[in-house]
C-alpha cells in the first residue's frame, strides 16, 4: 500500500499537538539535575547554606541538586550567568545582599538587573555580621580597634568588592572615622587562612563564619552586628555596646531563578525549599551556624520579593551615608 504525502499531512495534523513538541516541552518537572549557583567561593555562609538547602530540595524534589560555585566581583559573576540561563528552573542562584542588593550601588557595569531579571523564590535564613581579629593584632575591642587605627591603617578583609560585608565595613569606617585598610577576597572561606596567619588585622564577615574560628581559638570574635548578644556566644558584645550607635548588619540568603521561570515551576520549587526548612535537622543546622531561619511570609516569592526590595532601597542609602559610588 502506497502513502501519499497527503495522508502523511492529514495523520500530522490530526496527532495531539503535544506529541509534535519537544520532550522538555512537557515533561513533568524536574526531570533532570538543578544547579544551584553560589556566585562565592567555597566555605562561606551562602556555600554552607546553599548545600543545607540544596540537599532539602533534592530530597523533596526527588531530584539531584547540584551546587556549583562560580565567584567573583562580589557575587555579580555568578549571579550574571544565572541572569542569562534558560528560565525552566534548572539553573538556580543562591541569592543574598552581595548580588542582589549591593553590588548595584558599588558596580557601574553589572550586565544584570537584580530587580528586573531574577523572580524570587523564597528567602531561607539570614545571619548577622561580625568583626573577628587575628590573635597576632592583640586587638580585643572596638575601643582598641580605633585607637590602633589612628596611629597605622589597620587591615580588615572581607569577602569581596561589592560583597554585604564590603558594605557594613564602609558602614563601619564611616560611622567611627576608624582608618582601616580594605581587603578584599574571592569568597569568605578564602579569606580565613590569611586571617588565621596574621596576614590581615581582622575580618568582616557574617557571624556563622567567624564562630568556629572563634570557638577553635584560631582568631577572636570582638563584635557582632546585631541588636542582642548571640546565645552562641554570649561573651562576644555588640557593636552597639562597644559605642557604635545603633549599628546593625546581617547577611541574607535565598534561592532566586531567572526572569520568566513559569509560575508553575517557582511555586514547586518554593514548596520544597519550605517543605525543607520547616522541620528536621536543617533549621537546627542553620541555627547551629549562628543564623535564622526565615519566617514562613518571608518564605514565598511574594514575601522574599518584598524583602529583597527593602533591603536595595536600605543599600541605597547605607551606600550615599559611607560615601559610596559604582566605579
Amino acid at each position: 500500500m502506497t502513502i501519499s504525502r497527503r495522508t502523511i499531512l492529514a495523520g500530522l495534523g490530526a496527532a495531539p499537538a503535544v506529541a509534535l513538541l519537544p520532550r522538555s516541552a512537557y515533561a513533568a518537572y524536574p526531570d533532570r539535575p538543578i544547579h544551584l549557583i553560589v556566585p562565592f567561593a567555597p566555605g562561606g555562609n551562602a556555600d554552607t547554606v546553599a548545600r543545607i538547602v540544596g540537599d532539602q530540595m533534592s530530597k523533596h524534589l526527588r531530584q539531584t541538586v547540584v551546587v556549583e560555585n562560580r565567584a567573583g566581583a562580589g557575587g555579580a559573576i555568578g549571579a550574571q550567568f544565572v541572569a542569562h540561563a534558560a528560565p525552566d528552573g534548572y539553573t538556580l542562584l543562591t541569592g543574598s545582599n552581595g548580588p542582589l542588593t549591593v553590588s548595584p550601588f558599588v558596580h557601574a557595569h553589572l550586565g544584570y538587573d537584580p530587580l528586573k531579571d531574577f523572580v524570587a523564590v523564597a528567602l531561607t535564613s539570614y545571619v548577622p555580621h561580625a568583626l573577628i581579629m587575628a590573635n597576632k593584632s592583640k586587638i580585643g575591642t572596638i575601643a582598641e580597634l580605633i585607637a590602633r587605627s589612628k596611629k597605622t591603617p589597620v587591615t580588615i578583609a572581607t569577602s569581596g568588592v561589592g560583597s554585604a560585608t564590603h558594605m557594613t565595613l564602609a558602614r563601619f569606617k564611616a560611622a567611627t572615622g576608624a582608618n582601616i585598610t580594605h581587603v578584599p577576597y574571592r569568597g569568605g572561606g578564602a579569606m580565613m587562612p590569611d586571617l588565621i596567619a596574621g596576614n590581615v588585622d581582622g575580618a568582616m564577615t557574617e557571624f556563622s563564619t567567624a564562630l568556629s574560628l572563634h570557638k577553635g581559638g584560631k582568631a577572636h570574635l570582638i563584635a557582632v552586628a546585631a541588636a542582642h548578644r548571640s546565645k552562641l556566644a554570649p561573651e562576644i558584645p555588640t557593636f552597639i555596646e562597644g559605642g557604635v550607635k545603633g549599628f546593625t548588619a546581617q547577611s541574607y540568603v535565598g534561592i532566586v531563578a531567572p526572569a520568566k521561570t513559569p509560575p508553575a515551576v517557582v511555586a514547586q520549587l518554593q514548596k520544597a525549599i519550605a517543605a525543607g526548612l520547616s522541620g528536621g535537622s536543617a533549621p537546627e543546622r542553620l541555627r547551629g551556624l549562628g543564623g535564622e531561619v526565615a519566617s514562613p511570609g518571608q518564605m514565598t516569592s511574594k514575601g522574599f520579593a518584598a524583602f529583597i526590595r527593602t533591603d536595595y532601597d536600605n543599600m541605597r542609602q547605607a551606600a550615599k551615608l559611607a560615601g559610596i559610588t559604582p566605579q
